[in-house]
């Protein structure tokens, strides 16, 4: 009878290797024999199935001939799939056929590789040998005062973080000691271990946890940082905020941050403005917003009215006529300045009207007089 492979990982006969790929993946955890509820004959059927359409000429042979054609001589058991979907192993050594199924007794670590093909916590790959890490970034909040935002300061912050040790350079052992080859990986930097599984063998490559990749072992470690390159001390950096910044703005300092390992570049130091309320002004990106008590007499008299800046000191202005009171007078060039020195964004009032709480006959006389007169 002949077996429909695309029914067995349950794909259209179209489906792209990304979707074989995907389903031949979900089959293998509902089905692996080592899990509560598998089914080994089903696992073999998937596996078998997936062997034969991840590889492209097999696959054309399949839609050709059916499953009668030669499987290129396979004995059964679990040969592990064409295509490798998994990655981050090198299958060089892999060795089809050498389990029949059956008795997975002799595999300790059968979970433990399970869980690495299968998205676990093993290894994605090598990693490079030697390649040092740069130092952690830090990240600090500098709070400041809108005048400040406006003008431009300069602050000074302080704070403890790890810097290169002074009496090794950083490196860790003393330089002038000399080295000599590791006896873990044989001067390669790296190690290739063999696994075997119900798959096969497999062998794996990952970097020297000795030399840490460097291939040399230090004959003197530094007794200052005790073999980290680094120390902890308190730094002090000045620093200049610019004009017109913005509350969350966020200023990079390169190199500030904590010191690489032996010997790497230092991470860098992110600070992030946060500009506090202001008891008068408050801010819309280079805008500057003011309430403001005025008068009916002052608004109807075109009185000039004493306003506060945020340059220091007040000016004067006039309400104009026909003035819509409900309305946000504008003053140009009087708020924050703009990114890029493009001037300055504008101070908008909104006034709110005071009137008198008695209002005198002779006064209302006068307001009723006014009315008919307007």
């Amino acid at each position: 009878m002949k077996k429909d492979y695309y029914q067995i990982l349950g794909v259209a006969k179209d489906a792209s290797p990304e979707q074989l790929k995907d389903a031949y993946r979900k089959l293998a955890h509902k089905h692996h024999p080592d899990k509560s509820g598998g089914d080994e004959k089903k696992f073999k059927e998937i596996n078998e199935a997936y062997q034969i359409l991840s590889s492209k000429e097999k696959r054309a042979q399949y839609d050709q001939f059916g499953d009668s054609f030669s499987n290129m001589g396979q004995s059964g058991g679990y040969g592990y799939p064409q295509g490798n979907p998994f990655g981050g192993f090198d299958f060089s050594e892999f060795n089809q056929g050498n389990n029949t199924g059956g008795d997975f007794g002799g595999f300790g670590d059968l979970g433990d590789i399970f869980e690495t093909f299968f998205g676990g916590g093993g290894s994605r790959g090598r990693s490079s040998a030697g390649r040092k890490r740069k130092g952690a970034d830090l990240e600090t909040i500098q709070e400041i005062i809108l005048e400040e935002a406006f003008r431009g300061a300069n602050k000074e912050i302080t704070y403890n973080v790890f810097v290169r040790c002074k009496n090794c350079s950083g490196l860790g052992y003393m330089e002038k000691e000399g080295s000599e080859k590791c006896s873990n990986c044989d001067g390669k930097g790296e190690i290739k271990e063999i696994k075997r599984t119900f798959f096969g063998q497999f062998a794996q490559v990952r970097v020297c946890p000795k030399c840490e990749g460097a291939g040399q072992i230090p004959k003197k470690a530094c007794r200052e940082c005790s073999g980290s390159g680094k120390n902890k001390e308190k730094k002090t950096i000045n620093f200049f905020i610019e004009p017109g910044i913005s509350d969350g703005q966020i200023i990079k300092i390169t190199g500030a941050g904590e010191a690489g390992e032996k010997g790497a570049e230092s991470g860098d130091l992110y600070i992030r403005i946060k500009i506090l309320p202001h008891s008068i002004f408050q801010r819309i990106e280079s805008d500057l917003y003011i309430k403001k008590e005025a008068g009916l007499t002052d608004i109807l008299l075109n009185k000039k009215i004493e306003i506060p800046v945020i340059s220091g000191g007040r000016i004067n202005i006039e309400i104009p006529e026909g003035f819509y009171i409900q309305e946000k007078l504008a003053v140009p060039n009087e708020g924050m300045p703009k990114p890029g020195g493009r001037g300055r964004g504008n101070l908008y009032i909104e006034f709110k009207t005071k009137t008198p709480k008695k209002i005198n006959s002779r006064a209302k006389k006068l307001l009723e007089d006014l009315e008919k007169e307007l």
